[in-house]
């Protein structure tokens, strides 16, 4: 350990730059521990994109979490590491596996290719949207599987590549790292298992696979501190950003923050609403409280 507490180690990979699949904000690890990012907020849909979907703009951005990265502004303005991606969802869902494809909906696919079935695919909602509730399908026609390749190569692969290098410089500079990854979902009405009024925030760690419970339940007192019902893996428990990235024995931990979009937008559920400054400061508390959790811990942290 040096002077100033960091962790001596081997030099640590040099951050990504910004990139056509994301934008970065801040230096991994020189703000602290944390790592965020938003996943599902990208509105960057191209003219080729539009013109295949068989529905408007306006069906494919409820794939989004919509302006969920107006959460991490004040995060931002403090200097945290937040990575955002660009790219919308409706052209590759970053929260799916390579595999997680629906051989129906693709062309051309190679005779080897092994896909990943879930029921998130069989919902239509696999590493390419499918199909929305009420709407039905969204394009005009399959996608070639070196359309799909050429998604996962230029926004896939770089969007996750720059998460692994800034977990990974950050914990090489403080011992541990913690990803809080934020999305945002549709106002629930009932969660089954949860007594009280339907949560406005879900936390997710994958029943304690992604991160350690003291984390999680560290991020649920502090929000219900601030009377925000809360509930924990329950109805979203995280899929595979926490699954790839959270490697709690190696001192990596992600946790998955699910806002109600009731909480920041108005009531279109598409603009920003008079809740939105609240909510920032929420967050921004949160990760002073998650910060001073894990100062002078990583040693435990990381040997779990």
């Amino acid at each position: 350990m040096n002077g100033d507490g960091a962790h001596d180690a081997d030099p640590a990979p040099e951050p990504a730059a910004n990139h056509l699949a994301y934008r970065l904000h801040g230096a991994p690890g020189a703000h602290g521990p944390l790592v965020f990012a938003v996943p599902h907020a990208g509105r960057d849909y191209s003219p080729d994109l539009l013109a295949r979907a068989r529905v408007p703009l306006e069906a494919l951005s409820r794939l989004e979490d919509r302006l969920a990265d107006s959460l991490a502004d004040r995060l931002i303005a403090q200097g945290h590491h937040v990575i955002v991606a660009t790219q919308p969802r409706a052209l590759i869902d970053l929260n799916r596996d390579e595999r997680e494809i629906d051989l129906r909906a693709v062309t051309g696919t190679p005779w080897n290719f092994r896909s990943l079935t879930s029921a998130k695919v069989r919902g239509g909602l696999g590493l390419v949207p499918e199909r929305l509730t009420q709407i039905g399908h969204l394009w005009r026609a399959p996608l070639s599987y070196i359309e799909l390749r050429e998604r996962i190569e230029s926004v896939h692969r770089p969007y996750h590549a720059a998460l692994a290098a800034a977990l990974e410089a950050t914990r090489r500079r403080h011992g541990v790292a913690l990803l809080v990854d934020i999305h945002s979902m549709p106002p629930l009405r009932e969660t089954p298992g949860f007594e009280g009024p339907a949560p406005r925030v879900v936390i997710g760690d994958r029943f304690g696979r992604s991160a350690t419970d003291r984390l999680t339940d560290l991020c649920a007192d502090f929000i219900r501190r601030q009377h925000v019902p809360v509930a924990i893996n329950s109805p979203y428990s995280g899929n595979h950003i926490l699954e790839r990235h959270g490697r709690p024995a190696q001192g990596i931990h992600a946790i998955q923050i699910e806002f109600d979009r009731g909480l920041y937008l108005a009531d279109d559920l598409m603009t920003p609403g008079p809740g939105l400054a609240a909510m920032q400061r929420l967050l921004a508390g949160l990760a002073d409280a998650l910060s001073q959790e894990l100062a002078g811990s990583a040693l435990p942290f990381a040997a779990e």
